[in-house]
Parts: structure tokens; sequence; C-alpha cells
């Protein structure tokens, strides 16, 4: 007989939905949430949120926190408590299909929000602890460089996060953050398929929820590269 197994992974990306909850989510096999499911991080918008995941019909869910997510940080046992049935990823790490996916919430400091390390080595040491061996890479914000452009054309991505994907190159990079560099990018390692980098942030800069979700074909083979679908 045919082998009928699947290929490949859809993966749905999203992210910084600060609450809203009625954008159209496209179906798949993985819907991923870069983080800031929150407006202002309660634990009663943490609930919220992890019932607006639990009601899509994706069989798995992956999702890490944000800097809207204040609880996370200050409650985090009771806050991901509320996704006790989703994937909910803190400096750690799952498997899919035999894929490797990990999740980190941490991004340069940003005012008074939640998440916030200095640049150099504060976040240096949270991005080591990413394994080589990471295919789906998940952060709540950009690397340096990449799709991490705010209004004013200053990039504010990580440098110590662009570094780290230079040497694990994962496959996938889904992010947010920084709503109006969503879109997509391509980071060439010289090797390999390289990195498809995804800022998934649905809210638009005036938090509007309507930037799409984005689909993503990814192959169980790792030596051909992701493609948006």
């Amino acid at each position: 007989m045919p082998d009928s197994r699947p290929d490949h992974l859809r993966l749905v990306l999203i992210s910084d939905t600060h609450g809203h909850d009625d954008f159209p989510v496209p179906p798949g096999d993985v819907l991923i949430h870069a983080g800031d499911g929150c407006k202002r991080g309660s634990l009663d918008e943490a609930r919220a949120w992890g019932d607006f995941l639990r009601a899509q019909p994706h069989p798995h869910k992956i999702v890490v926190a944000g800097n809207h997510d204040r609880c996370f940080e200050s409650q985090l046992d009771e806050a991901a408590g509320h996704f006790h049935d989703l994937t909910f990823l803190h400096d750690s790490g799952s498997e899919l299909d035999g894929l490797g996916v990990w999740g980190s919430p941490w991004q340069p400091w940003f005012l008074n929000w939640a998440f916030n390390l200095q640049r150099g080595p504060e976040l240096a040491e949270k991005w080591a602890l990413i394994p080589e061996t990471t295919d789906i890479l998940v952060t709540h914000g950009p690397p340096m460089g990449v799709l991490d452009q705010t209004v004013t054309g200053e990039a504010v991505g990580c440098a110590d996060l662009m570094a780290r994907l230079e040497v694990v190159r994962p496959r996938v990079h889904v992010f947010g953050h920084i709503h109006e560099g969503y879109g997509t990018a391509h980071v060439d390692h010289g090797a390999g398929p390289g990195t498809l980098c995804v800022n998934a942030s649905t809210c638009t800069l005036a938090y509007r929820a309507t930037n799409p979700a984005v689909v993503v074909d990814l192959p169980l083979d790792r030596s051909l590269p992701a493609r948006v679908v």
C-alpha cells in the first residue's frame, strides 16, 4: 500500500492579537501564536486567550507569551494553567512529527512591559538555550534587521537573537511584537534551505486585527525549504 502519511505540516501563524477574536483563522495542522494575546495582561485576558485558541480546529496549538502578557511573568503558573491543554513554551521545547520546536517570550528592553531584558549578555543567555536541532523557532520579538523596522524606520530587533539564528538555522522563525513589520523574509545561511522568517502580527500599528494569518507549508524532509501558501 502507498504511504498515506503527509509529507508536510501546514502552519497557521498569528501574533499580537491583543484580545481580538473575530478575525478569520485558516485551517491547518498547527496553529502558532507568537505572543501578545492580551491587551494589558490580566488573568481574565489570559483565560479568554486560551479559550480563543482552544476553540480553533487545528490539531496542534503552540503559543508563547509576549510583552503585553504581564500575568505570564508575574503569575506564570496560574496564567499558564489557562493553556493546560495547549503547547505553551517558555524557554522550552517540544517535538512535532519529528520536528523540533522551541519557544521564548523575551525581547530587548521596551518601556515598562513584561519580558524585558537588556541587550547583550542577558538576552544572549536566553538565546543560547535554543537547541541546534530546532526546526521551528517561536519568539515574541524579531531578530535584528529582519521585519523589525518601526514606523520611524528604526530597526529594533535583537542582534544576539540574529547571531543565534545563524548558528541554529531553524527552517521557520515566527515572531511578532513590531506590528508594522508584518510580513515574510528569507534568511540565507549559505547552506541548507535557510530560514523563513515570519512577522505574524495580526494587529496593525493602530491595533486593528486586519493582517491575515500567514500560512506556511513545512516539509517533514529537512532538506526542503518552508513555503508560504
